[in-house]
């Protein structure tokens, strides 16, 4: 049987165990985070962080504050708005894509395990490298193209029904959480637009006010950048914003179909 193996290099190692204050004993629970310096030449590690979680906030994100200002300083990881609003802190909680100020640490039982998001570079700890990512959303150019001038000079007007369309799709945060569950994105990032961007694209094409949609549907009619998506629904299952990335994608082969009339 072939036996298939990372690189030495890559493989995670167990790491250091730290203990956090304790107040009550039976509040403690165990933090196994992802840590990797490209600054050193050691494998990545997970470190064991032994937290009460009655000393501060109910959040993964304030497990992470408080260990990053009472415990370890050199913990690396993003955030922002402390909403889920902005998406900075998207990381791997217990195997699930999420933010971890969103993701309540009761809703996890035993041991939490933290890692980046998965199949990205890592640029530290829980850092992922988005360039790819974002390099992608500015493909499909997310903002109103239009041709012709408005009807008043100032602004493009439009009905209640084509802004009710735009629901579901305009609130995308750009965390990537979608887009890294995605096993095909997982082999085809170069290539493959994924989730995200693709609901990004469809948000632009389905808008009344763009006059653009030819040109964008011409731009991902590709059998890799629209077509390596085969309707897994990790990608729907994992928006912690509860959009539907499958059905927007599903929504632009549709229009492709009644394009070629087919």
């Amino acid at each position: 049987m072939v036996e298939l193996r990372l690189p030495k290099n890559s493989r995670v190692e167990k790491g250091k165990t730290h203990k956090g204050k304790i107040k009550d004993q039976d509040k403690v629970r165990n933090f196994h985070i992802y840590r990797y310096d490209p600054e050193n030449e050691g494998n990545p590690r997970l470190d064991t962080f032994e937290i009460d979680i009655s000393v501060h906030g109910p959040m993964i994100l304030d497990v992470l504050l408080n260990i990053k200002a009472e415990i370890d300083p050199t913990l690396t990881f993003r955030r922002s708005c402390r909403e889920g609003v902005c998406g900075s802190c998207a990381m791997n909680v217990n195997g699930t894509n999420t933010l971890a100020c969103t993701a309540h640490v009761d809703d996890y039982k035993g041991d939490i395990k933290i890692y980046p998001l998965p199949h990205m570079e890592v640029v530290k700890d829980l850092v992922p490298n988005m360039n790819n990512f974002y390099a992608q959303y500015e493909y499909v150019q997310p903002w109103i193209k239009t041709y012709t001038p408005s009807s008043n000079d100032q602004e493009r007007l439009q009905s209640i029904e084509d802004r009710e369309k735009l629901d579901g799709l305009y609130e995308c945060i750009l965390c990537a959480c979608c887009s890294t569950s995605c096993p095909s994105y997982w082999w085809n990032s170069d290539k493959y637009l994924g989730p995200a961007t693709l609901l990004q694209s469809y948000r632009w094409i389905v808008d009344s006010r763009d006059e653009a949609t030819g040109d964008r549907l011409d731009a991902v009619e590709d059998s890799f950048k629209l077509y390596r998506c085969h309707t897994i629904m990790n990608c729907t299952n994992t928006c912690p914003k509860g959009l539907n990335p499958a059905k927007a994608i599903g929504n632009i082969k549709k229009l492709l179909v009644e394009r070629e009339g087919i």
